[in-house]
């Protein structure tokens, strides 16, 4: 891979990060509950999801 797409494809997987983080935090609580999510877990769980 070349600098530019390596680059390229870090900042589209921090983008992707950052908007899983702000979706699992704005869940309500009773959605958040039924997925057996803690909105305290959301950057563990967005780093699995994102990253691997």
């Amino acid at each position: 891979m070349s600098l530019i797409t390596t680059l390229k494809d870090q900042a589209r997987k921090r983008a992707a990060y950052r908007r899983t983080v702000s979706e699992i935090r704005k869940l309500p609580l009773d959605v958040a509950l039924d997925l057996d999510i803690d909105r305290a877990d959301a950057k563990r769980i967005a780093s699995r999801a994102v990253y691997g």
